[in-house]
């Protein structure tokens, strides 16, 4: 299929952007394109007009700023995933080469994908997970949004129709800090089925903090505190004490089934994906300490 006509307008800076979002004209940001375009050429998007960012110059580029990562609104993702930065933030480095196809992610952009806020990729819900920060312009000036509850349902954000995200910030690795990350998906570059990202932090050798984000399962991503759960084990008895908590996860989700999978297939993805993502961070957590 074609997509309907829309006007297409080029924006030189934040600013203009904005104005073009917020003149009451159905306006969509195109940036890399990887998840409007499809949209427009299925019709599943039929915005008046197309705000193509690609121009602006005043935006943040991928840098270091303090204990943050700052990716800019027109990083690629490609970018990132071959940056020296990308390892002071392990969940990025470890999930970014699953996501689409090298030659999606050199024109897809990290901030897009959030934009996006599609239940089953990958960024959305390491932002999640980690509390990455969003740079949002709007007419009534900036504001910052935390991404655990960025997403309001699948494809829907806390982002009004006459905002524009500029850049997303995510904490770098502290010493203690373990991660994993597990996902299943048909065929390497298609959408995952399930996911599982694990953020463990150990303290004079326990664990003090311990979680986890599930994607694909649900209509955001599922965060989880498995705190509980984890502190106080030793290395001895690591496959016994992330079974369990993973099952009571698994448990308690309501994954909706497709050709692709039936919902306990998934449920049975998420537990066993979560367990394995728990037991990468611990030992990856111990490797830095």
């Amino acid at each position: 299929m074609k997509p309907a006509p829309f006007d297409y307008v080029r924006a030189f800076s934040v600013d203009e952007a904005v104005g073009l979002l917020s003149d009451g004209t159905d306006s969509k940001v195109i940036a890399g394109g990887q998840s409007l375009v499809p949209l427009l050429a299925m019709r599943l998007a039929r915005p008046e007009r197309v705000v193509d960012i690609n121009f602006l110059q005043d935006l943040p580029h991928l840098h270091r700023e303090g204990g943050h990562l700052v990716v800019g609104a027109l990083v690629r993702q490609r970018q990132v995933e071959l940056s020296n930065e990308v390892s002071s933030v392990p969940l990025l480095s470890l999930a970014l080469p699953f996501i689409g196809h090298r030659e999606l992610r050199n024109r897809g952009t990290v901030v897009g994908s959030l934009a996006h806020a599609d239940p089953s990729a990958e960024l959305p819900a390491i932002a999640a997970l980690l509390r990455a920060t969003m740079f949002v312009m709007g007419p009534e000036g900036s504001r910052e949004l935390n991404a655990l509850d960025f997403m309001v349902g699948p494809f829907q954000t806390r982002l009004r129709q006459d905002e524009l995200i500029t850049a997303v910030s995510f904490p770098v690795r502290a010493d203690g800090d373990g991660y994993g990350f597990e996902e299943v998906s048909r065929r390497r570059g298609d959408f995952a089925l399930v996911g599982s990202a694990a953020w463990v932090h150990l303290s004079q050798g326990g664990v003090d903090r311990a979680e986890a984000a599930l994607f694909g399962v649900g209509a955001t991503p599922v965060v989880v505190d498995l705190t509980r759960h984890l502190s106080g084990f030793g290395e001895s008895d690591l496959t016994t004490a992330v079974l369990e908590p993973s099952r009571e996860v698994a448990q308690g989700l309501e994954p909706l089934g497709d050709q692709h999978g039936s919902s306990g297939y998934r449920r049975r993805l998420a537990e066993v994906l979560l367990a394995r993502s728990l037991a990468w961070a611990y030992q990856d957590a111990r490797r830095s300490s």
